[in-house]
């Protein structure tokens, strides 16, 4: 594990991961963290120009990442369950071809909605017809904390799903592992690309990891995350119901994060600013579209205590009605 290694990953966890996903080690391909693996996979699969369907809203450096590939990036609205798949069916029947649709199917970053069985399916047929690539970008998935784990589109049918996650969310996010699951056709050749970036990943890392796995320490490990972040999220809503009555939001099964739309026409730049003012931070809605999320924004419950939620929380509801002020007097004037 000190060596240099090989571009697949360390071959043990590699192992361990086809293991659970019951398929050949041939299509795992082990990388420094999730990121990477989805930039090899945007590298191996789309050129200048291609259409790319993601979901509005979506994670900002996936949006970084498609544009610097001078990707045609389409949005299709997100809701509660799941990427609006009629409005994709419509993208589609418009003449879009897209190579790729990039999910997170759930507890979705930055909305935290999960991707509905039904909408799971649908997308599979439309993949079926059209001849795209799902890409299931998964990294949250092991940390529900309500309601039933539903199946990955790649179960239901890996012909038409490319498959990622990650370990930074169930051991530590510093360990930086994440992986691919694909065709073996398409796992070997970003394994050409992933030799011509690095030689190899960090061994030592994935090393760690396996050890991590092997022993079931990881099963206590996703337990002790899940209770606390099933208490945060909690601590999280009631203080928003609480502080900032006219916020709109859905409560989340599981993950890291949860979209707040503000009443319309809030400017949500000058909240930010007032919210920093009172050592606040989240992130503008703006950041994970092309344009437009003025009013809304994103909140991360994972890394502050409920203490800190609700004192946060507090504080935000603070500045929302400072700025709202503001802009009452303005018009007064």
């Amino acid at each position: 594990m000190t060596a240099y290694g090989t571009a697949v990953g360390y071959p043990p966890l590699r192992a361990w991961i086809a293991e659970k996903h019951g398929v050949d080690p041939a299509q795992v391909l082990v990388t420094n963290g999730s990121m990477q693996a989805d930039a090899f996979l945007f590298d191996a699969l789309v050129e200048p120009g291609d259409a790319v369907v993601v979901e509005r809203p979506t994670y900002d450096r996936t949006l970084l990442s498609l544009r610097s590939r001078g990707a045609d990036v389409r949005m299709v609205e997100l809701e509660p369950d799941g990427i609006d798949v009629a409005a994709v069916e419509r993208v589609l029947a418009a003449g879009a071809n897209p190579k790729l649709a990039h999910i997170i199917p759930n507890f979705q970053n930055p909305a935290g909605y999960t991707l509905s069985q039904s909408k799971r399916e649908r997308l599979l047929e439309l993949a079926g017809v059209y001849g795209f690539t799902i890409f299931e970008d998964d990294p949250y998935v092991e940390l529900r904390f309500e309601g039933e784990r539903l199946p990955t589109m790649r179960s239901m049918d890996p012909s038409a799903v490319v498959y990622a996650s990650s370990f930074s969310k169930t051991v530590c996010p510093g360990i930086r592992v994440g992986y691919l699951v694909g065709p073996t056709e398409l796992i070997a050749k970003i394994t050409k690309l992933a030799t011509g970036t690095y030689i190899s990943p960090s061994m030592v890392s994935q090393a760690i990891v396996y050890e991590f796995c092997r022993s079931g320490a990881i099963e206590g490990s996703i337990e002790t995350v899940k209770a606390a972040l099933k208490e945060r999220a909690e601590t999280l809503c009631e203080a928003l119901a609480r502080e900032l009555p006219e916020a709109r939001f859905v409560p989340p099964q599981g993950g890291y994060f949860l979209w707040v739309d503000l009443p319309r026409g809030t400017d949500v730049n000058a909240v930010f600013a007032a919210a920093a003012e009172r050592e606040v931070a989240f992130v503008k809605g703006s950041d994970f579209v092309l344009e437009g999320g003025e009013s809304s924004l994103r909140l991360a419950y994972s890394g502050v205590t409920p203490a800190e939620i609700g004192e946060g929380v507090r504080r935000l509801g603070e500045a929302l009605r400072e700025t709202a002020s503001r802009v009452e007097s303005a018009d007064a004037a």
